[in-house]
């Protein structure tokens, strides 16, 4: 397998001149993906990063098309996508994590909460980027994540701050 290099966002509220300045900073990648809350850019982000872009509708994007779920490949391993307020990922997880394995993903994808996680739950790697724009974890820093997989399948994610 080719390795990976993914920048994983969310909840960038139409604010988007911070996820330029990611985008920018962490090149090259070879792919992005919006947990949701691109409130209507999209395609306008889709289009700045130049690589593969996924993107789910998240409970701020009234009028989008997007898929509220989305299952897909990075590399060789299956990743599922939300923004996770379907499944009420502002009490627990458990829903998410569940519907993963039910679809055989390992890597579980979601936003909402505005604040960032990565950690093993089951076997499963989930990731949560927080938000770029309005983050609410303690410290109130915009944050993102970036997926590597090397060519065995490996992941590895850190949460960085800008």
């Amino acid at each position: 397998m080719k390795p990976q290099h993914v920048l994983i966002v969310s909840d960038t509220h139409s604010k988007d001149i911070v996820y330029y300045q990611v985008v920018k900073r962490e090149a090259p990648l070879t792919m992005v993906v919006h947990a949701g809350d691109a409130e209507g850019q999209d395609d306008r982000l889709a289009a700045i990063c130049r690589v593969p872009f996924y993107c789910v509708r998240g409970n701020n994007d009234f009028f989008s098309d997007l898929p509220s779920d989305l299952e897909f490949y990075i590399g060789d391993v299956k990743t599922f996508l939300t923004h996770g307020h379907h499944y009420y990922c502002s009490f627990t997880e458990a829903d998410m994590i569940d519907e993963a394995r039910r679809r055989s993903c390992k890597i579980l994808i979601y936003g909402h909460t505005h604040r960032p996680t990565a950690h093993f739950a089951d076997g499963i790697l989930v990731l949560n980027p927080g938000s770029l724009t309005y983050p609410r974890q303690y410290d109130h820093r915009p944050s993102y994540i970036l997926l590597d997989i090397d060519e065995n399948g490996t992941p590895s994610a850190e949460i960085r701050y800008v």
